[in-house]
């Protein structure tokens, strides 16, 4: 049995490794949440351009969430979306163009992450797929008008410094998304969801170290 629970773990901590690959091959620095966060830190996934260039990723805190009717209620977990601040630039084939990331970039992919791990409790499960395009597109409506009337700002810490996120809510949980850095040209687009946790109280800034996030 010893034997067993060895190789196990050696299995476990494998994996980890393996998908903190694609987080380390990324050119700018990845954020969480802030050392006043003390539960569970765990690895997402990273999203690569035709290329291979990493382009975003996320960071989970707290239990990860599924998509379990039963469970849903009882959920608290908060995910750190990391966005590129790419220009507009020329796609790896050179035959076009790819569009700059902003904002909006973040609070998108914000919005859609939070909309892949909810369950509506009303809803037959054969309905989700169409319910899921639907929200999908009205999402992206949303990431498309940050000065719209469906997002307030909520000021948060930034590595220590108070920055402006656009921010909103539903009955599905939160999504919230700004720029780090002062001037917000050097920075990262940062994007946030979670159901739960109070966004209010939840501080932002560079991880140091990946190996304190697991899976």
């Amino acid at each position: 049995m010893e034997t067993t629970s060895r190789t196990v773990t050696q299995e476990v901590s494998a994996d980890a490794g393996r998908k903190a690959d694609g987080y380390l091959l990324a050119a700018f620095p990845w954020y969480g949440l802030d050392e006043a966060f003390t539960g569970p830190r765990w690895l997402m996934q990273v999203g690569s351009a035709a290329d291979g260039t990493v382009e975003h990723g996320a960071t989970g805190h707290g239990a990860e969430p599924t998509i379990k009717v039963e469970t849903q209620e009882s959920e608290r977990f908060a995910v750190v979306v990391t966005v590129a601040s790419r220009p507009v630039r020329r796609s790896a084939d050179g035959t076009g163009v790819l569009d700059a990331t902003s904002v909006s970039t973040a609070a998108w992919l914000a919005g859609s992450g939070l909309l892949a791990h909810t369950w509506p409790t009303q809803m037959d499960r054969s309905l989700r797929q169409d319910w899921l395009d639907q929200q999908t597109m009205i999402a992206w409506e949303l990431a498309d008008d940050l000065e719209g009337e469906s997002w307030n700002e909520l000021m948060l810490p930034v590595d220590g410094e108070p920055t402006p996120f656009c921010y909103r809510e539903s009955e599905y949980g939160w999504v919230l998304a700004g720029t780090s850095g002062a001037d917000g040209a050097e920075g990262v687009h940062l994007g946030a969801y979670g159901r739960g946790m109070s966004a209010y109280g939840l501080g932002f800034s560079v991880i140091e170290d990946l190996g304190a996030y697991k899976g």
